[in-house]
């Protein structure tokens, strides 16, 4: 377990070498190889999204490709497509971005449906089918998707169904002035650092095997699966003012992911085990785009987020 915290930690270490805050960022990257989860990332251009996933790939020595979502995006854009050649008057693949260990796809919700169906299929199935060849992608493969929150014009929403297919939902919000400050003045001395290669496929196979080692209590199962089900019958855990609000809880990916996140979580924070803190902390992103909310919520102002924040509130901790 010592070699784990270890190998995170030099991880971590250099991707701040070039990101400046974002802390819940990385812990969710990281989540999602340890955990072979895709991650969903909502905020503003300019908060080093790409940066970030690029420094991971480097520290692992891992395969990065960035996809910018368009309107006239097709699917053989992502996938790849067969190719005629002249000279041997045969097909060939041309096998699209998708396969890589790392893919960033930049405002997902730019792109039509068809290719948001393409993307998830490929994140679900692990696997591309060009013509009549099919490949498997190789491991580690991470999905960190990103939507842009403010401009809504010429932006397509993912489908509920779609969007339970992400492990987590991130929110990033602007640095604080402290971290801005140090941002404005390593971009003016130049001083972001190299990142350097730091551990290997073989190093996060091992950090795969230690999850399986962290123990959860049986109490902090039901208390998960107790949070997951308040989202969807509240009226039964005496959250009767949300029972308006909500249009569709959770659904069980939820329960997995919110069990899978927690003792990746754990994992990370170097404990052989885990405990409440880690399931209230990761809950969020976990659940806040798998809880349906209906006009009535949005007329009243409640977001998802607050729906979750009542629940951990209300639910008896083990």
């Amino acid at each position: 377990m010592n070699q784990s915290k270890q190998t995170i930690e030099a991880i971590k270490s250099e991707v701040k070498k070039v990101i400046v805050g974002h802390e819940a960022l990385i812990d969710a990257l990281l989540i999602g190889l340890i955990s072979d989860g895709h991650i969903l990332v909502e905020g503003v251009p300019g908060l080093a999204k790409t940066t970030a996933i690029n420094a991971l790939a480097k520290t692992l020595g891992l395969d990065f490709k960035r996809i910018q979502f368009t309107p006239d995006l097709l699917p053989s854009d992502i996938t790849g497509t067969e190719i005629y050649d002249q000279k041997s008057g045969a097909f060939r693949v041309r096998k699209g971005p998708a396969f890589t260990n790392l893919l960033l796809a930049d405002e997902i919700n730019r792109a039509p449906a068809k290719v948001q169906a393409a993307l998830l299929e490929v994140m679900q199935e692990r696997q591309i089918t060009i013509g009549e060849q099919s490949f498997k992608l190789d491991d580690p493969f991470l999905v960190l998707a990103t939507q842009n929150p403010v401009e809504q014009e010429g932006a397509y929403r993912l489908p509920e169904a779609q969007l339970d297919r992400f492990m987590l939902n991130v929110i990033v919000g602007y640095n604080t002035l402290d971290e801005e400050f140090e941002i404005v003045k390593r971009v003016a001395d130049e001083e972001f650092g190299e990142i350097s290669q730091v551990a290997s496929k073989d190093d996060l196979a091992q950090l795969k095997r230690d999850l399986k080692s962290i123990h959860i209590d049986d109490a902090l199962v039901k208390y998960i699966l107790e949070i997951v089900f308040a989202s969807r019958d509240p009226k039964v855990y005496g959250l009767d003012n949300l029972a308006d609000a909500i249009e569709f809880g959770a659904s069980p990916r939820a329960s997995i992911n919110l069990y899978k996140a927690s003792k990746a979580l754990a994992l990370i924070k170097g404990k052989d085990h885990v405990t409440p803190i880690e399931i209230a902390q990761i809950a969020p992103d976990v659940l806040r785009h798998r809880i349906m909310l209906n006009y009535k919520a949005e007329a009243t102002q409640i977001k998802s987020d607050d729906v979750i924040r009542s629940i951990l509130q209300t639910i008896p901790v083990p």
